[in-house]
């Protein structure tokens, strides 16, 4: 290639001037270079082939009847379509004036007439250069703008995922720590928090209490009345226990089949011995008939309440002993009551 051989990516050339010769002259010189070339000869033809189909570049003369070609420039400057198009213009103009407003309504260039082949040439290469590079870096910040929206959108959906299965993990979890029938914490909660509870209250030396309550005669309740019912009373007398635990620090769990446990950080046993009556008293008046049970023909509770203060040199399980004692102790005395002990 030459050094004026034309790079197949630099496109065509717009030469507008009034004047046929330098139509002539222009146009001869670039096309023999291999550019391809469009005339026009005022600046309204201009801007509208410029606008219809854009050139790679516009030799523009300046000195034209009606339009001269810092106006048609300015006007190319602020449309969108033709604003990035490179103006060089085309003057007998040599003042210095006359390049520099050449050069502030937009133009990338200055040619003096008479023309000289090879720096027109040389002109017209280095801005169709200049353009293309400019198209290049255009192109690949479109490409690098894309790819980031889509790394964002990436970041994006891969945060919601996250955000997704942190709640589904949480969900899990907290299944996990229900009990799947009556809704309330299941054995394992009950533990977890039990033990949390007892080295806490160990730690600033206050009382724990657990209740521990059954549903006198749930067996023959449910040999009565089929294991749906017996059902559908646990899930009643859960809730119905929930409405007497007035605290968010207390916990209710269902400790075996028709078992339910309390338990009561920073409770004494007379606060302990309250929470259970307020539980008796909210089941009882369930009313749920109980045509085999030999202390009320209403579904009841027995309660065993044992009331101590921790000491690290013990464990949880005195004070599941000493519930289970007092509950025992609650069936012996007649059941539908609430006993209370303390270490």
């Amino acid at each position: 290639m030459n050094s004026h051989q034309v790079p197949a990516f630099f496109g065509d050339i717009l030469v507008v001037d009034d004047h046929p010769d330098n139509l002539r002259v222009l146009s001869a010189i670039l096309a023999e270079s291999g550019y391809q070339v469009r005339k026009v000869i005022n600046g309204q033809l201009a801007l509208k082939v410029a606008q219809n189909a854009p050139p790679a570049l516009i030799l523009l003369d300046i000195l034209m009847p009606e339009m001269d070609g810092y106006e048609v420039c300015s006007l190319l400057k602020a449309h969108s379509q033709t604003a990035q198009i490179p103006v060089i213009f085309i003057s007998a103009l040599d003042d210095v004036f006359d390049k520099v407003k050449a050069f502030e309504v937009g133009g990338v260039d200055y040619i003096i007439k008479p023309f000289q082949a090879a720096e027109v040439l040389a002109r017209v290469k280095n801005q169709l250069l200049i353009r293309n590079l400019y198209l290049q870096l255009q192109n690949q910040a479109q490409k690098i703008a894309e790819q980031n929206a889509f790394l964002q959108q990436e970041i994006k959906t891969r945060k919601q995922a996250e955000s997704a299965l942190v709640e589904a993990n949480l969900e899990l979890q907290r299944l996990a720590s229900l009990d799947s029938l009556t809704g309330v914490a299941n054995r394992r909660q009950f533990n977890e928090f039990l033990n949390k509870e007892w080295q806490r209250m160990a730690r600033e030396q206050l009382p724990l209490s657990l209740i521990l309550s059954d549903i006198d005669y749930f067996k023959k309740y449910n040999d009565t009345y089929g294991h749906l019912a017996g059902d559908s009373c646990l899930q009643q007398v859960a809730q119905m226990i929930s409405r007497a635990i007035k605290r968010p620090a207390d916990l209710l769990a269902r400790y075996g089949g028709e078992e339910f446990a309390v338990i009561l950080p920073n409770t004494k046993a007379e606060g302990a011995l309250k929470v259970a009556e307020a539980m008796r008293h909210e089941v009882l008046n369930l009313k749920i008939a109980h045509a085999q049970s030999a202390v009320n023909k209403y579904v009841t509770l027995s309660l065993g309440i044992f009331s101590v203060v921790p000491q690290h040199t013990s464990d949880p399980s005195i004070l599941i002993a000493g519930a289970d004692k007092a509950l025992y102790e609650a069936k012996e005395q007649g059941r539908n009551r609430s006993i209370v002990k303390t270490f």
